[in-house]
């Protein structure tokens, strides 16, 4: 397979190209290609058109006795794709492209041969105007003189319409602009008007708003609250009733304010001496005296009989439990110490 890529065959020693025949082919001879209609063009026999691109299995052949500048010229030969009639062009090389020479008419062709006609009357201008200096001035007063007359037609047309016109182009485009001018303005006073009515709801809605909170403030009492927010929280430590009847006792005596080491860590509660003050108990067998005795000023008995002496112990424990008094008004006894020292006195 690396054959095929090889550019240079092999030739034996003994190879001579004079000995190698040469075939006598005709000059006229024709070669298929395969090729793109280089215009658009219309068939003679049924008028189809082809059109620029349309693609065609072509006859190439060279023109014999035809060569411009020494470039041959070919001749190519394609059949309509409707009728199968045979067509005909050639290349151009003085004009870089191609002739129709039979079978078909080449559209657009009007515009070329126009374009052709100036461009062969621009060329000979400019031969004329080289040598000649008199020639290039008639040029110039004759285009300058055929433009101002341009210019006036195009005047005189316009005045022309402009009277037969019963719609004034020029007022309607003013009026177009004075109210688009006019529609903007009233949109920006809108858009003003809005943003000043949104401040204005969001200023009433916070007044509003903090006088609510102060009436609040009023009406939950405000002395209370700066009274809470004096407070810590270990002071709760320091009472057992409610917040509304801390102040006073349940007998109506105001309490002393507690010390800042009883905020901190608490006083002796009545459940705090529960555990630490229990009661004396009675070391001589006689029952306690009751109410009924105990109400008697006169020391007589209900029954007639005359009371028993109050010892002194019993006097010294009666006024120390008398004496300890806790925050919540309760009156407790001490340990036995108080009473185990005065006996032994």
């Amino acid at each position: 397979m690396s054959e095929r890529k090889v550019l240079n065959k092999y030739y034996p020693p003994d190879f001579d190209p004079s000995k190698i025949p040469k075939l006598k082919l005709p000059k006229d001879r024709q070669y298929v290609v395969r090729l793109m209609a280089p215009f658009n063009m219309r068939c003679k026999t049924c008028g189809e058109y082809i059109y620029k691109g349309k693609k065609f299995n072509a006859r190439k052949e060279t023109v014999q006795n035809e060569h411009y500048m020494g470039l041959p010229i070919f001749r190519f030969y394609i059949k309509c794709t409707r009728c199968l009639a045979e067509i005909t062009f050639k290349t151009d090389p003085e004009n870089t492209d191609y002739a129709m020479e039979h079978g078909a008419t080449r559209n657009f062709q009007a515009e070329k041969l126009i374009e052709e006609e100036e461009k062969k009357v621009q060329r000979e201008r400019e031969e004329e105007e080289l040598n000649n200096p008199m020639k290039v001035l008639e040029n110039r007063t004759k285009d300058s003189k055929m433009e101002m007359e341009v210019l006036e037609n195009l005047q005189e047309l316009k005045e022309l319409n402009q009277r037969q016109a019963q719609v004034d182009f020029e007022a309607m485009l003013g009026q177009y602009r004075e109210l688009e001018q006019k529609q903007r303005e009233r949109e920006k006073e809108e858009d003003e008007r809005e943003t000043k009515e949104m401040l204005e709801k969001a200023l009433v809605k916070r007044l509003r708003d903090s006088d609510s909170d102060s009436d609040q403030e009023r009406e939950s009492g405000g002395v209370g609250m700066s009274k809470m927010a004096g407070e810590k929280p270990t002071d709760i430590l320091t009472t057992d009733e409610h917040p509304d009847t801390q102040g006073t006792s349940s007998g109506g005596v105001k309490r002393p304010k507690p010390e800042s080491w009883e905020k901190s860590v608490g006083g002796l509660n009545s459940k705090a001496l529960g555990s630490l003050v229990v009661r004396k108990k009675c070391t001589t067998t006689d029952p306690k005296p009751g109410p009924s005795e105990q109400q008697s000023a006169s020391g007589t008995r209900s029954d007639g009989e005359a009371p028993k002496p109050v010892s002194s112990s019993a006097a010294a424990n009666a006024s120390t439990s008398q004496s300890i008094t806790s925050q919540n008004g309760s009156s407790l006894s001490l340990l036995g110490a108080y009473s185990d020292s005065d006996d032994s006195d």
